[in-house]
């Protein structure tokens, strides 16, 4: 028997131990919902499951893992890569040295391998299991690959057997495909890029632990950050130009069995913990699911003992479809607050942004008015979010889609200018195509570019990790976070072709077009010393702020008050 095995003492009948790490030091913290998922889905394979958080340990984080693997020393080790950075085009901060740094230090504390995933990881996998030093990588849901690739080492099987496990080699960074075994069910296909919905369990109620140092611990997640995650379907079917998601957690939707979802949900509210958010990409993708969902929360509220009649739930919606009947239901379930990415009125710059994987645009800015509308009518509180500076994006489509979208009235509205490029998403694949690697792009722009940023596309590259790279570190190997801005926008000369470029005319017009008596009620890009509110969540100070006052819920339904929560915190002593 190996080490590891002997190290799960509380199973004798454990077939090995597997330590899952979380290395997000942001606050105000949000809970790591992927290991969840991965404890229940390695737990019901038979192994013992233990969580290293050290998101409250980020100031001794160091001494956390040395006491830990001094006495524990597992088969497997598995990270969860959230971000890779705050993905704000005004801010550029990368996560992923300080994941390097900790995943270096475990690799010096433990001779076990170690795998990485989560959704931030998987907008650019084979490029970060080679600066990460990890030995696999998942790409997109990780439950069955992860429980594979722990059978493979329990047994010594070959890891080059388990279906969409990258793997690093001396050739570089490796997918494994499946091969075909005489007298078994066809396995997936698997292809480079591909995240397919056979790597989610939809039948399982992921198990959610509050108390047990070895695990997540929810509820003091939901003390220090107000709320909980729900997931309620994983993947997009739609194929917006700026979106990770379709790319990162696959491109058909993967629907979770209801009442698994609703089980889920009431372990939490049982545990005390009320506010939950969904983290679907959409919650109304797949509208008769979500209805379905709905009705089997309100059928469970009917009996008045149980913990979900005070659920206080908060869903990711597209403004279509939302008619009457689910804005009823989100009403009868406790919805307190729909998030709506409208993200901007003018059909022309939709038409070639927001899509269907066939083309075609699915909503239009009547739907966004509708949506509001009905919540209102029904109690729910409302955030309306518009980004700015995708092609196309003038002065003039920005001042109309600022008067249309204030004259929403909606609880909280959002306007955000800039965009974060990354290696598989529609505007990224285009940029990298028409840079050719000859020439830049007007409107590519990076806080820490040295010079001008030529992309090449992946039929250049020598490797996908080559190709992907080139959106995160520059030629040196430093950190260069790739963004894009609207070339069409009204800048000083030389902004728009300056590689790292402030795009502050056009922060500036933004404050101009929203009249002072409602910057209560919007969120803002800012630049250093224009204000002290952004909608950065990374360590924000009225974030934080909220999660030491005891607030809960969706950050926004607190953000018409910032201004007397925060006298209330510098009063307590919460923040300086």
């Amino acid at each position: 028997m190996n080490n590891a095995l002997h190290q799960a003492l509380d199973k004798p009948d454990s077939r090995g131990l597997v330590t899952l790490v979380n290395p997000n030091k942001v606050h105000p913290p949000i809970a790591p919902y992927a290991l969840d998922v991965l404890t229940t889905a390695l737990e019901e394979a038979g192994f013992t499951v233990e969580v290293v958080d050290l998101t409250f340990r980020r100031d001794d984080w160091g001494r956390c893992l040395t006491d830990y693997f001094a006495r524990r020393q597992p088969m497997l080790v598995g990270i969860t890569v959230r971000n890779t950075d705050t993905v704000y085009a005004f801010e550029q901060r990368p996560f992923v040295g300080e994941h390097k740094e900790i995943i270096t230090a475990i690799r010096g504390l433990t001779p076990a391998p170690v795998a990485a995933g989560g959704i931030g990881f998987s907008t650019m996998p084979y490029a970060l299991v080679e600066y990460l030093g990890v030995d696999f990588g998942v790409k997109g849901p990780g439950e069955r690959i992860l429980c594979d690739l722990a059978d493979a080492l329990a047994t010594g099987r070959d890891p080059g057997t388990v279906t969409g496990l990258l793997r690093s080699t001396p050739e570089g960074v490796e997918l494994t495909s499946p091969k075909p075994v005489p007298g078994t069910v066809a396995l997936p296909l698997v292809i480079p890029n591909s995240v397919g919905t056979w790597q989610v369990d939809g039948v399982s109620s992921y198990v959610r632990r509050s108390g047990d140092p070895t695990k997540v611990d929810n509820a003091e997640y939901y003390r220090r950050g107000g709320l909980a995650g729900i997931l309620t379907k994983n993947g997009c079917a739609y194929r917006c130009a700026h979106c990770v998601e379709p790319n990162a957690k696959g491109g058909r939707v993967g629907k979770r069995d209801i009442s698994a979802v609703v089980d889920e949900m009431q372990s939490l509210a049982e545990q005390g913990i009320l506010d939950q958010h969904t983290t679907d990409s959409e919650f109304n993708l797949s509208v008769a699911h979500a209805k379905n969902l709905l009705r089997e929360i309100v059928r469970r509220r009917r009996d008045s003992a149980n913990a979900l009649n005070d659920l206080r739930l908060w869903v990711y919606c597209q403004p279509s479809p939302f008619d009457e009947e689910l804005a009823g239901l989100l009403a009868e379930a406790g919805c307190l607050g729909v998030n709506v990415g409208s993200d901007h009125i003018r059909a022309d710059l939709l038409s070639k942004w927001k899509i269907t994987g066939g083309g075609s645009t699915y909503y239009t800015f009547a739907d966004t008015e509708r949506l509001v509308r009905l919540c209102h009518e029904n109690g729910i509180l409302t955030m309306v979010e518009a980004l700015f500076g995708m092609p196309g994006e003038t002065h003039e489509t920005m001042r109309e889609c600022v008067e249309a979208f204030m004259a929403l009235d909606a609880t909280v509205t959002g306007f955000s200018l800039g965009l974060r490029l990354f290696p598989h998403i529609p505007l990224g694949i285009e940029m990298a195509e028409k840079c050719d690697g000859v020439r830049t792009m007007p409107g590519l722009q990076s806080n820490t570019a040295k010079g001008p940023i030529i992309l090449k596309p992946r039929s250049q590259c020598a490797s996908m990790a080559e190709y992907e790279r080139q959106f995160m570190f520059d030629e040196d190997g430093d950190f260069r976070l790739v963004c894009y801005f609207s070339p069409d926008l009204l800048e000083d000369v030389g902004t728009n072709t300056d590689p790292n470029g402030r795009w502050a005319r056009s922060v500036q017009l933004l404050w101009d077009l929203v009249d002072p008596s409602d910057y209560h009620r919007v969120m803002l890009p800012t630049l250093a010393g224009m204000s002290d509110f952004d909608n950065n969540y990374a360590d924000n100070p009225f974030l934080t702020s909220l999660s030491g006052l005891g607030y809960t819920g969706a950050f926004w339904s607190h953000w018409r008050d910032r201004e007397a929560i925060m006298r209330k915190a510098q009063l307590t002593g919460v923040v300086q």
